[in-house]
């Protein structure tokens, strides 16, 4: 049996609890050899920051590019909101990224059928929603050069951001999309805004023509972004997959988040090139949540969606595809019998912790293999 190395990284507030939980879950796959993983544990955020004065280091950065896998769970925190920009929590999450080329974030936002009336939204806006988000996450406006912030004297200020992109950015993205679309319902929309900014009409003319020259079976439509988020919250299930850039998938995906019922219920998955000669690819998969340091130590915390990134990890890392269906299994099981941490709590659930919910997620995994 093969061994995957994976480099865990807790990062901040809520997130050394929910990785706790995915602790327990490699523990028993790697005693019950189901799977065998060897795991590393580094420092990353605010954590990285009061240890070394840095949002990670490079050691940690080699041990990210050498692990199969890199898991991750959340940064950040008014502890750190007065530190030097460069070196902000966030840092260390987005130098991650970059440096490990992780191009494509998936989200996928899942209603489960126990959770339907936990959304802002009506049961029949939301139940039985599964759509995929695919996010470009190396390029944009959160990356663009110049992005200063200038004294212009006279008590004023001017800050600039570049919203730049390239061809062959688009293009890879887009692929991604396309043959994620392929393996659901065959339906991709593309959101910009074309109508303003001119890296969307190059979005949109670089899609559609990837569309007419390599995937001409899959239905493609495009909209505006901020059109795409009203549909969101008007009718979801309009959409399968939705391909769109750094800063409007970023918006898009949260408005995404809340339509399940929670931020705590949603993963992630961050992937880059496959690698010619090996055929693996770099990835690192985190909760969509952040670090919410106003609950973290307190047990309240939701570790579902950090579960559900291991789920991903085995999905699109280490092609455990099947193992992964009974991770999601196990979760819709536990919310079937009433169980709710307290961002999903309801009158009729029983309330139950962080470590609780990662228990009752355990065993009914246990109950799968049994």
């Amino acid at each position: 049996m093969a061994t995957h190395r994976l480099l865990l990284l807790p990062g901040d507030g809520i997130g050394p609890e929910v990785m706790a939980e995915v602790k327990r879950l490699i523990d028993w796959l790697n005693a019950q050899g189901i799977a065998q993983f060897e795991t590393e544990l580094g420092l990353v955020g605010g954590a990285a920051y009061d240890a070394h004065k840095v949002s990670i280091t490079d050691n940690c950065m080699a041990q990210a590019k050498s692990a199969d896998a890199v898991i991750f769970g959340a940064v950040g925190g008014p502890k750190w909101d007065s530190i030097p920009y460069d070196v902000r929590p966030e840092a260390g999450l987005l130098r991650l990224r970059k440096d490990l080329g992780l191009f494509a974030n998936l989200r996928p936002a899942v209603c489960y059928p126990a959770l339907a009336d936990a959304s802002s939204l009506k049961r029949e806006v939301v139940e039985g929603l599964d759509i995929m988000i695919v996010r470009e996450l190396t390029g944009g406006v959160y990356f663009g050069e110049p992005k200063t912030i200038t004294d212009l004297g006279n008590g004023q200020k001017r800050a600039v951001d570049t919203q730049v992109y390239d061809t062959y950015e688009i293009e890879r993205i887009a692929r991604v999309a396309f043959d994620l679309a392929r393996k659901r319902r065959n339906k991709l929309t593309s959101m910009e805004k074309r109508n303003v900014m001119k890296s969307g009409v190059l979005w949109n003319e670089v899609v559609t023509q990837v569309h007419a020259r390599e995937y001409k079976d899959v239905q493609l439509d495009h909209q505006l972004a901020d059109s795409g988020g009203m549909n969101l919250v008007k009718w979801p299930k309009q959409f399968d997959v939705i391909v769109t850039d750094n800063l409007f998938g970023d918006m898009l995906s949260d408005i995404a988040a809340m339509l399940t019922g929670s931020l705590g219920m949603l993963p992630s998955a961050s992937l880059g090139e496959v690698d010619v000669k090996s055929k693996k690819r770099k990835a690192l998969y985190e909760p969509v949540h952040g670090s919410a340091p106003d609950i973290a130590g307190k047990g309240l915390a939701n570790p579902i969606a950090m579960i559900a990134s291991f789920g991903m990890a085995l999905r699109y890392s280490f092609d455990m595809g099947a193992l992964a269906d009974k991770v999601d299994a196990a979760i819709a099981a536990v919310l079937a019998k009433g169980l709710r941490t307290a961002d999903i709590k309801s009158e009729d659930a029983t309330a139950v912790s962080t470590t609780q919910m990662g228990e009752a997620i355990l065993k009914e995994l246990q109950k799968l293999h049994a």
